[in-house]
């Protein structure tokens, strides 16, 4: 399936290319793929690209990775049937990591309507190729030629499809996959918001003050099967995003995220592409594809699940502050009561240079709450400390340092008195 998806995307690149043009252009109410895509959260209402026929748009990121990571535990033995220890830590030492690469899809349908389509085409969770999702954006109707659906979508965008769902600002600020341009560090949050469901979303955006509501499947993948455990899922968010003085852009936006019932709900597991940090805390019998998440926490809230972020931004110059305040709380199918677990987040970045080419970061990330199997609780902590120089605006290299602790874990859980630290370097192409 997953090579018939590719297969079928190559095939619209050739048709598109027999009757329209294929660049390397901009497109209209689209986020750049380069350092330009840095700081755009929702796609700009401004129209900036004038609409010139049918036109497919090739784009692709490439990131490589060396690792120089180190991790210990004090767990319990736990023996599986050969007597091996599932709570000896893999051994690690320094290495590349699998290189990975995305390829997009953008193709100008009509003057306002957007296709997306992004394939990863080598990533750690799965190595060969894999469709993320796609989707129709829609900035404009006029095809319907009513001055009042010109004059409504002035201010609202309608996107559908099997997409990147726009819960909080934290995934506008993360990797996906070989897309690492717009991340400052190598890893991204611990509990990691992210995921792709098939719905809709509208827009609205007007002097600063913007408004979303949607509904979704509730999964990563559709099902018609046991729909007594399936329900919809409906997210939303409300901010101010503007220019405030000179120099000085305020970003502060609120969201939520709830369903009832899922047979998979993937809020905090929907990253088909794995972590940045590879092994770390996985026992000796890990690997790399298997154990694709080292480092994240999943909360496990697959049945029902309630979410709620708030995220503050602010750039002044070439000093920006972004903050994480999340809480979330639901449970699995197994469950019959509710757990909450709450997530901190707070990134420091200067950009300085010649069109803020070089920056140092720093990040300080933090999440809490009760695991499902002992009602205990437990939290983890992560420092990050940053640098990058973009070397032009495709190409960026970055460093981080990064230390992750464990508190609270049961003894014979794999992460008790669990630590990581060291070095991770990361190179970036995307255009």
């Amino acid at each position: 399936m997953k090579k018939t998806l590719l297969s079928l995307s190559l095939l619209l690149g050739l048709q598109l290319s027999s009757h329209a043009q294929v660049t390397l252009s901009d497109m209209q109410n689209w986020r750049p793929n380069d350092k330009r895509g840095i700081h755009v959260f929702e796609t700009s209402k401004q129209d900036t690209v004038v609409y010139e026929g049918l036109k497919l748009r090739l784009g692709g990121s490439f990131t490589q990775q060396f690792q120089m990571l180190q991790h210990s535990n004090t767990a319990s033995a736990v023996l599986n049937s050969n007597e091996q220890n599932l709570n000896q830590l893999i051994t690690i030492g320094n290495g590349f990591n699998l290189a990975t690469a995305n390829l997009n899809f953008d193709v100008a349908l009509a003057d306002g309507i957007r296709l997306n389509l992004v394939t990863y085409l080598s990533s750690r969770h799965h190595p060969e190729t894999w469709v993320k999702g796609g989707y129709i954006q829609v900035d404009k109707l006029g095809f319907l030629n009513n001055a009042f659906a010109d004059k409504l979508m002035e201010h609202v965008t309608l996107r559908v499809g099997h997409m990147e769902i726009n819960y909080g600002d934290a995934h506008f600020r993360r990797t996906d996959n070989a897309q690492a341009m717009y991340n400052p560090f190598v890893g991204n949050y611990i509990m990691d918001a992210f995921t792709t469901e098939i719905g809709g979303e509208v827009i609205y955006q007007n002097k600063g003050f913007l408004a979303l509501a949607a509904i979704t499947g509730g999964e990563i993948q559709g099902g018609i099967t046991k729909p007594d455990q399936r329900a919809a899922s409906y997210y939303g968010k409300v901010g101010y995003d503007n220019l405030v003085a000179d120099n000085l852009r305020v970003r502060l936006t609120g969201s939520f995220y709830t369903t009832s019932s899922s047979a998979s709900n993937t809020l905090y597991g929907g990253d088909r592409a794995g972590s940045r940090y590879y092994l770390v805390m996985e026992n000796q019998l890990a690997t790399t594809s298997a154990q694709a998440f080292s480092g994240r926490f999943n909360p496990g809230f697959t049945d029902k699940v309630t979410a709620l972020v708030v995220n503050p931004f602010v750039k002044y110059h070439g000093l920006e502050l972004f903050g994480n305040l999340e809480r979330a709380k639901g449970r699995s199918a197994a469950e019959t009561s509710e757990r909450t677990w709450d997530q901190v987040g707070a990134d420091v970045v200067y950009r300085f240079g010649n069109s803020e080419n070089f920056y140092v970061a720093g990040r300080y990330n933090k999440v809490q709450g009760t695991l499902a199997t002992v009602n205990t609780k437990a939290e983890i902590e992560r420092q990050q400390i940053g640098a990058g120089w973009f070397a032009t605006r495709n190409i960026l290299a970055k460093v981080e340092y990064v230390q992750q602790r464990y508190y609270g874990f049961p003894g014979t859980d794999i992460r008790h008195g669990g630590k990581f630290d060291g070095f991770m370097v990361e190179g970036v192409i995307s255009f």
